[in-house]
């Protein structure tokens, strides 16, 4: 019972984690980031090679790796998030310049699938599909804990890392840059007729949601002890849109909530019960589930269970008054410029 407790425990931080970092990409940014997942699975990865160790260290032999080394704990999940930002900073160019929203998505897609199938068919390089094991858990040898004990200790670690993540987010979402990036999400005619490049404050988002992911990869690793592509398929980048969706796209409270009703109640917790029926049954169920769930609240609360605070949104009229008040700024300076003129000045 323990045991079942601390996994879905440290599972709802994860989700709730993705759900944040995929938050600030779509919520705020309007980014469709439909391979969110893969930036997870980097962070997951990092932590395991510099964690595990060498082969001479223990390793069985069918597993090969094309590096490890054994770093201390926190090392391993800091570079889990500097990865996961590093993928966003390379990918970002590529899938944000000058596309379409639509065919962005299809493009994050698409490289989600790509890595995917290049990591679990390429042996040499993260033993293919067969994934990484025997991870080591941070900080077990401490005090002589016991594995249920250790398990707790883990369970309060990831509900203060969660915590200071989500201080973080609901930070960015309340700072000048915040409301310059849902300016530029409702309207970017608006916002770049106040001088905001949007494409760079699109990349820094876009890098801030990389490095939350990489470090909620690394985060998970580190409790379950072993990755491999079957933990990263392109549906778990689904299971947090809706989450962030049923949520409440832009709120934080909204993306904590639908990981715990999408991710923990929807998808984790069904693993854990007994088979029924032919094998398989219980997971097409499920999607099944999470289909209509997702259904009926686009069809009964299309802006989720917890919306956006209007006074964090810039409406039509405030925008035109924002670049009416700009224009009559340009033409005749003054000392004091508007407050919300400088707040995306600022944010920008």
């Amino acid at each position: 019972m323990s045991f079942y407790l601390t996994t879905i425990a440290v599972y709802f931080v994860v989700y709730a984690l993705g759900a944040l970092g995929l938050n600030l990409q779509f919520g705020l940014g309007g980014i469709v980031n439909f391979g969110f997942i893969v930036f997870e699975a980097a962070g997951a990865y990092t932590a395991a090679l510099t964690s595990i160790g060498s082969r001479s260290a223990g390793l069985a032999q069918s597993e090969t790796y094309f590096w490890g080394t054994s770093l201390p704990f926190p090392f391993p999940l800091i570079l889990a998030g500097v990865v996961g930002g590093l993928l966003a900073l390379v990918i970002g160019p590529a899938t944000m310049r000058k596309m379409r929203r639509d065919y962005q998505a299809a493009a994050m897609l698409s490289f989600a699938l790509i890595a995917n199938q290049v990591v679990g068919n390429t042996a040499g390089f993260l033993n293919g599909g067969n994934g990484i094991a025997n991870v080591p858990a941070p900080l077990r040898s401490l005090g002589g804990l016991s594995l249920g004990a250790y398990h707790w200790v883990y369970v309060g670690w990831a509900f203060l890392f969660g915590i200071v993540i989500f201080v973080i987010c609901r930070w960015i979402s309340f700072s000048p840059f915040g409301r310059t990036i849902r300016m530029l999400r409702d309207d970017e005619e608006a916002a770049s007729s106040l001088g905001v490049n949007a494409w760079t404050v699109r990349m820094r988002l876009f890098i801030v949601g990389g490095v939350i992911a990489g470090l909620t990869g690394g985060l998970l690793v580190e409790f379950i002890g072993a990755w491999s592509p079957g933990a990263w398929s392109y549906q778990e980048t689904f299971v947090l849109l809706q989450a962030v969706i049923l949520g409440g796209v832009g709120s934080e409270i909204g993306a904590v909530f639908g990981a715990l009703i999408v991710g923990v109640i929807l998808f984790q917790l069904p693993s854990f019960l007994p088979a029924i029926g032919y094998p398989g049954l219980i997971d097409s169920i499920q999607w099944i589930v999470i289909g209509l769930v997702y259904l009926v609240v686009l069809w009964f609360a299309p802006q989720g269970t917890f919306r956006e605070r209007a006074t964090l949104r810039l409406g039509s009229r405030s925008r035109r008054q924002a670049v009416g008040t700009s224009v009559r700024a340009k033409q005749a300076p003054t000392a004091n410029p508007p407050a919300v003129v400088s707040d995306i000045q600022e944010g920008a």
